[in-house]
């Protein structure tokens, strides 16, 4: 592709339209339209209605299901509800701050010019990046905590532990948020209000620099691209634990006469259950989100030699917050437990209007 179908693609990727104007737009030049251009404009039709809905699910989702934890009726450990409670907390502050307050202002920009004028961006992205962090870390340490609890079992009694577990997750925290400081001085506290990587607003010549782009690169590889690795990395190591332990444990079964049915075996078949499914969620909902954005900062730093898509961009934020709503559908499906829990919650309005009728 050459430069100057770079550059319009560029140009037509960053504009902001109304959802009308948008649908209008992708009508009236369908025909004069590149493939990458419909497919952009389309998606951006689809977020006008996808992420008002993300919203108004992502927050009574996240708060139902910290609700529900916290009254420790769900059949899990303390140590193993400690973390799945600290990740619900940290996918409704992505929520808040990323969806509701990033994302929808932008594409309704028209109701929102108000927020150009209040200046506190760059504290906004300290907290979006630092909750973005959490949420991304609180996985890899629930992986790690799960992968001690099966691989070594001298381990566990020690290490997976509820004020273990409050320690790791306070740190991460801490961490988190010293970690991204820096974006307070390195971004405006004027809002971008595009759609654009950036949260805040940027001058040319500083987001066009090697240091700030070495520094954003760096914190793109930190989070998500070295939690990829250290789960996908966990997960091998349990599964070649579970598949040797598996085998010792059905012929010393076998051996002895014992009954075929192994509660043991059934428990932990739960648990690695839970754990599989919520670290693939996570590694299929966050990959070309973390793809693009590496791309994109080498861009800047003049490594031009692939050209991607922006429409890749848009797939990428869409998926990334739908990881912040999808965990309770996980605990609904994978524990029984949760799952009459949650049901409890959802009656319980009703329960409640019945009584006051009756009464």
């Amino acid at each position: 592709m050459d430069e100057n179908q770079r550059t319009i693609n560029w140009n037509v990727a960053t504009m902001v339209k109304s959802f009308s104007s948008e649908l209008d737009f992708l009508l009236t030049n369908y025909d004069g339209l590149t493939l990458q251009e419909r497919i952009y404009c389309a998606l951006r039709i689809i977020q006008h209605v996808y992420y008002p809905i993300l919203a108004l699910a992502g927050v009574p989702v996240n708060l139902v299901t910290i609700v529900i934890l916290s009254r420790g009726k769900c059949g899990l450990s303390k140590c193993v509800t400690r973390y799945l409670m600290a990740m619900a907390m940290a996918d409704l502050l992505v929520v808040i701050f990323d969806l509701i307050l990033r994302h929808i202002p932008i594409l309704y920009w028209e109701h929102f010019h108000f927020v150009e004028s209040i200046h506190v961006c760059n504290i906004h992205a300290v907290l979006l990046y630092a909750a973005t962090d959490c949420s991304v870390w609180f996985t890899v340490t629930f992986t790690f905590d799960r992968c001690v609890a099966i691989c070594h079992q001298k381990l566990k009694s020690t290490y997976c532990t509820e004020k273990r577990a409050a320690v790791v997750l306070w740190t991460v925290s801490v961490l988190s948020f010293i970690k991204n400081i820096f974006w307070y001085f390195m971004l405006t506290d004027e809002y971008w209000l595009q759609n654009f990587p950036c949260l805040c607003a940027v001058e040319d010549d500083v987001m066009k620099s090697p240091v700030w782009g070495t520094i954003v690169f760096l914190h793109n590889i930190l989070t998500p691209g070295v939690p990829f690795v250290l789960i996908m990395l966990l997960n091998v190591l349990t599964v070649r634990h579970i598949i040797v332990a598996n085998r010792a444990r059905r012929r010393f079964r076998d051996h002895t006469g014992q009954s075929p049915r192994d509660l043991e075996m059934e428990s932990r078949r739960k648990s690695i259950i839970l754990l599989f499914v919520i670290s693939g969620n996570f590694i299929l909902l966050w990959s070309i989100f973390m793809v693009y954005f590496i791309w994109f900062r080498m861009w800047f730093l003049k490594y031009e030699s692939v050209w991607m898509p922006r429409f890749v961009q848009e797939i990428g934020f869409m998926l990334q917050l739908l990881s912040c709503c999808t965990n309770t559908c996980i605990y609904a499906v994978t524990q029984t437990k949760f799952r009459k829990q949650l049901t409890n919650v959802v009656k319980y309005p009703f329960t409640l209007l019945a009584k006051c009728i009756k009464y």
